[in-house]
C-alpha cells in the first residue's frame, strides 16, 4: 500500500512538471508622452506573426495622457511585440517587450 501511494505521488509530480504554463492576463499603464494622439495599439506574442485586436477598442489616447492596457489573449508567453499607430498614421513597432515584468510603457517621439 505504501509503495502504491509513493508511486502515485511520484506520478503526480511528474505530470505537474510537464504541464504547460498557465495562460495569463496582464494589465499595465500606457503613457503617451509623444506629441501625437495614439489611435491604435496592437500586440502579439513575439513568436507569432499576426497582430491581435486593437487594445484601445475604438478609443484614442491623447498626447500627455495615460490609460490601462490589458492583454488577456490566453497566451503563456512573456515576450510580446507592440505596434502603435499614431494620429499621423505613423507606425511604431517595438519588439520583444517582457510583459511579465511590465508595470508601464511610455511612448515618446
Amino acid at each position: 500500500m505504501k509503495t502504491n501511494l509513493l508511486g502515485a505521488i511520484a506520478a503526480l509530480a511528474l505530470v505537474a512538471g510537464v504541464a504547460p504554463a498557465m495562460a495569463q492576463t496582464v494589465e499595465f499603464t500606457i503613457v503617451n508622452d509623444s506629441s501625437q494622439a495614439l489611435h491604435y495599439f496592437y500586440t502579439t506574442p513575439s513568436n507569432e506573426n499576426s497582430w491581435g485586436e486593437d487594445l484601445l477598442a475604438d478609443g484614442t489616447l491623447e498626447s500627455g495622457s495615460q490609460g490601462v492596457a490589458t492583454i488577456g489573449d490566453g497566451s503563456d508567453q512573456c515576450l510580446y511585440d507592440f505596434k502603435f499607430v499614431m494620429d499621423s498614421g505613423a507606425e511604431l513597432v517595438e519588439p520583444a517587450i517582457d510583459i511579465c515584468q511590465l508595470d508601464s510603457y511610455t511612448i515618446t517621439d
